[in-house]
């Protein structure tokens, strides 16, 4: 019996210790799964907060400007101005090798300055300095206004050249007239477009001109253009002597194209009460660079040949001149 008593209160004090654990176990349970919340809270916190922090130093670091990439962008800047340096001389020295190319490569030689100045702004914008995108659309926006408003003039001049290379009323090469000025197109920018006039003047133009502005194109892209040589002769001369001299005055020159017409014509003025010839002797040149050379040679041909045929004296010519 006494063995029997000391195993049923054996089991009593094991299952009051068993009962004991688990209700205690239970009321430690809601505190530790609200240190477990508030934990798993903090951590969250923390893992947010070092998300944002590691974005915003991202951000920070690619939008950096480094000793580096201002290194690259002034390397990548001054191979483009060799590059198109070079390159322009290159193939304007092909172009007068051979001449039956020279307007194509003349034409050619704008569009690739500009593809590769377009080219060259968006490798150093997006590749080199690569700023976030938020902060390229808000400086992008920001400057677009500024420039806007800054630079009505010169945004004008360069829709003025897009329109220029793309409708092409002329070409690099062209003899082209606008206002007082005419010379030969040497130069399509986006600004301005350079001519060379006769007496070898270097005459830069507004782009936003030339599209506002009618344009006289002399050759239209031709190796050859119309060249007219005038004259004024007294009225006594022999017509049909003087058609004939200055007709071979055109057709002997060196720089005559004679796959073109040549054209003479001769019509009465008046100048100061007399009665004058006014001479317009229109032929075509081969290479247009010799335009003035053209004109200049047959004017000397035709007067020396008058001279010699005795058409007309040296006091009649100066007396027409006075005129």
């Amino acid at each position: 019996m006494l063995i029997r008593h000391m195993l049923f209160f054996s089991l009593l004090i094991i299952i009051s210790g068993v009962l004991a654990q688990d209700t205690a176990v239970q009321s430690l349970l809601p505190q530790i799964s609200d240190q477990n919340q508030d934990s798993i809270r903090q951590d969250s916190v923390i893992s947010t907060t070092g998300e944002e922090g590691i974005k915003k130093s991202l951000n920070k670091r690619d939008w950096n400007i480094t000793v580096s990439k201002i290194f690259w962008s002034i390397i990548l800047i001054s191979l483009a101005l060799l590059s198109i340096r070079y390159t322009t001389k290159i193939l304007e020295t092909l172009g007068e090798r051979w001449a039956y190319l020279r307007l194509l490569i003349k034409r050619l030689i704008p569009i690739y300055r500009i593809t590769t100045w377009t080219i060259v702004i968006y490798i150093v914008i997006a590749w080199i300095i690569a700023p976030p995108i938020e902060t390229l659309i808000a400086v992008t926006a920001s400057a677009g206004i500024a420039v806007g408003f800054a630079s009505q003039d010169i945004l004008k001049n360069i829709f003025g050249g897009i329109m220029i290379i793309f409708d092409r009323p002329f070409q690099v090469g062209d003899k082209i007239e606008i206002g007082n000025h005419y010379g030969e197109v040497v130069q399509i920018g986006l600004r301005t477009v350079r001519i060379v006039t006769p007496d070898d003047s270097m005459v830069s133009i507004p782009n936003s001109e030339l599209v506002s502005q009618s344009v006289s194109n002399s050759n239209a892209g031709q190796f050859t253009c119309q060249v007219v040589a005038e004259l004024f002769l007294p009225a006594d001369i022999d017509l049909i002597q003087l058609r004939k001299i200055t007709y071979r005055a055109a057709a002997v020159s060196r720089f005559v194209y004679l796959k073109k017409p040549i054209a003479v014509i001769i019509k009465n003025e008046i100048h100061q009460g007399r009665s004058l010839l006014k001479v317009r002797l229109k032929a075509y040149v081969q290479d247009l660079r010799n335009e003035f050379a053209f004109s200049s040679e047959m004017t000397e041909l035709v007067i020396k040949n008058l001279l010699h045929k005795g058409l007309v004296t040296p006091e009649s010519l100066a007396s027409v001149g006075a005129a």
